[in-house]
């Protein structure tokens, strides 16, 4: 048994003991996930239109990290719709911005490592870094999207006569909450990933300056801000939508009770 087959299982047993189904629902989700990712590199490494893939594959992704999730229906149907819209904005976002920054491709550290290998893949690389930046993206959207839906549906349940701004006001200041977990986890996970590069830095004396403008760095760097900038809209769009779905229940409630 391989060291990753291994903690599969030991991850496989807490999260079912933990999290019941849920928990193995979330775990098949991740499975499926994965599957779903490589399936988008074979399908960009024969040719096919990078961005195009990614969307499809970035939509695939979102409605089985949602709906896997094991809450509501309605819960997960607005948290779905809400992840798209963050996903679009993104994503006019992102192309623009991978463009102007240029960090696509290896830097100087990638060197030696790639002596002796062809890096003419056939494929942009402006292509590759945009394809990314949006499949890095979609944990902290699914994941913020969620947090803030569950919390109004909450809420929703306790008090189900509040005022939709008031619905709405609720879902920022849970929001404001997450931002702060979220910008430590995104930047613990960068530290984390790129210790050695830092150790590089460090051992090889860059000043503050090459460090951020080194291409691994500003690369790596440019895709936490995407996901912060990603998780910060999606409070305000998922309160917004959560909002008006209360709204028009209510109305629908009083057209109801007008005609009886």
């Amino acid at each position: 048994m391989s060291t990753i087959t291994g903690l599969g299982l030991i991850l496989l047993v807490l999260m079912v003991i933990i999290g019941g189904k849920q928990g193995l629902q979330s775990f098949i989700s991740l499975i499926l996930n994965f599957g779903f990712l490589f399936f988008s590199i074979v399908l960009i490494a024969f040719h096919f239109p990078p961005l195009i893939v990614t969307l499809v594959t970035g939509v695939i992704i979102l409605a089985l990290t949602i709906f896997l999730s094991g809450t509501s229906d309605s819960t997960s149907q607005i948290a779905f719709v809400a992840s798209l819209v963050v996903l679009g904005l993104l994503v006019l976002l992102i192309i623009p911005v991978e463009h102007w920054a240029q960090v696509q491709g290896f830097g100087l550290e990638d060197s030696d490592d790639l002596e002796g290998m062809s890096i003419l893949v056939g494929i942009d690389y402006v292509q590759v870094a945009i394809t990314t930046a949006i499949l890095s993206t979609l944990g902290a959207i699914a994941e913020a999207t969620m947090a803030i839906a569950s919390g109004l549906d909450e809420i929703i349940e306790q008090h189900p006569h509040i005022q939709a701004k008031r619905l709405f006001m609720d879902g920022v200041l849970v929001g404001k909450q997450i931002i702060g977990t979220t910008l430590n986890t995104l930047f613990f996970g960068l530290f984390g990933g790129s210790l050695s590069l830092f150790i590089w830095f460090a051992g090889l004396h860059y000043s503050a300056g090459s460090i951020v403008n080194d291409k691994v760095f500003a690369g790596q760097f440019v895709i936490i801000l995407f996901s912060l900038i990603g998780v910060i809209i999606t409070i305000p769009v998922t309160s917004l939508i959560m909002a008006q779905q209360h709204q028009s229940r209510q109305n629908q409630k009083g057209k109801v009770d007008r005609n009886d």
